[in-house]
């Protein structure tokens, strides 16, 4: 499928990205790198390295290791590196963790973007900023799609603390001489997101063991899947439109939605005939009930709409983990054989 016209060229551009080390950041920096941009990321910690490994970018990149919550060290990264543009997509995301500990998701979503929004205010070379929402920063609302003017009603731990963000990032927009726009992506899926306490993970690892999948919720909740490459261009396509796109949030989804117990059906389907039931655990508690995306305004403004759909998404998907899978475990068998 050929790639959208870019409106920016990145070659030699100077790049700043937050969570680097996450599954969308690391894609978002290969991403990057191929398109010839120099490429600086933050990381908390040594365990996002092995991602930056995996995508097999590590060594093209300059990496920063401290909190986003860390003023010094921001203001320092920026000025330092001479940041042109900044991504920030650092954060905690796990729900579940933001329900069991909401003061620690507070301090990295909320404390952590206006840190980030300070440093490049303060810096006479950042041109623009890349703020992530989420669709969870909406809350439960009884009309879908969700448009960009649906109010903020995140009520739990993780969606109130991406409406302050979503709030932060806008606000300096207004306030200060700052392009800053923020996105707002529904729940992203694709080759290389790991962490196993995800549904569309955690489903595709057990099935491919031959073990039935786990739903923590009673698999009614219905949510709107976005494939990793369709999320990467849309935090491209909202940077390459900085400055006019200012002060404005934009929603990548796909204005569809599917219950979780849908999707797990649909990636047993898609692992082959196994015999495997998904096991209803009924205990998930503070979370939305249903959530999807328009892309109306995308699609307006920046010429993007969704190019995978969740069929085809899926099969890419589960065909990663099929081999990354394998893979690990042939090198265990090599590991215990020495």
């Amino acid at each position: 499928m050929p790639a959208r016209a870019s409106s920016t060229n990145w070659r030699g551009r100077v790049v700043l990205i937050t969570g680097i080390g996450g599954f969308v950041g690391s894609e978002l920096a290969r991403v990057l790198l191929e398109r010839g941009a120099k490429v600086v990321g933050v990381l908390r910690d040594s365990a996002g390295v092995r991602q930056l490994e995996a995508r097999g970018i590590r060594r093209n990149l300059d990496l920063i290791y401290g909190s986003v919550t860390d003023a010094s060290a921001m203001n320092r990264a920026v000025n330092e590196y001479e940041i042109g543009t900044v991504f920030h997509l650092a954060g905690q995301a796990i729900i579940q963790v933001a329900n069991r500990s909401p003061i620690p998701t507070f301090e990295s979503n909320i404390a952590g973007t206006w840190t980030i929004l300070e440093a490049a205010r303060l810096s006479p070379l950042v041109e623009r900023v890349i703020v992530a929402s989420s669709d969870k920063a909406y809350g439960d609302h009884p009309d879908m799609p969700y448009t960009e003017a649906t109010p903020l009603h995140g009520r739990f731990p993780y969606d109130a603390s991406k409406a302050c963000t979503d709030i932060l990032a806008r606000c300096y927009a207004a306030s200060y001489p700052l392009p800053v726009a923020v996105v707002r992506c529904s729940n992203v899926y694709g080759p290389g997101d790991t962490n196993w306490s995800r549904l569309i993970p955690g489903t595709v690892r057990a099935a491919v063991a031959g073990e039935d999948p786990v739903i923590r919720s009673d698999g009614t909740p219905e949510r709107d899947y976005l494939y990793l490459s369709d999320a990467v261009d849309g935090y491209l396509s909202a940077a390459e439109h900085l400055p006019e796109l200012s002060g404005e949030a934009v929603n990548f989804g796909t204005a569809q939605s599917v219950a979780a117990l849908d999707l797990v059906r649909m990636i047993l389907a898609e692992v082959g005939d196994t015999g495997l039931q998904p096991r209803i655990l009924g205990e998930s508690t503070g979370e939305i009930s249903r959530q999807s995306l328009s892309f109306d305004k995308a699609h307006e403004l920046l010429g993007w709409s969704p190019r995978v759909s969740l069929a085809e998404g899926l099969a890419r998907t589960v065909a990663w983990y099929r081999e990354y899978l394998e893979v690990g475990k042939v090198l265990a068998l090599s590991s215990a054989r020495t």
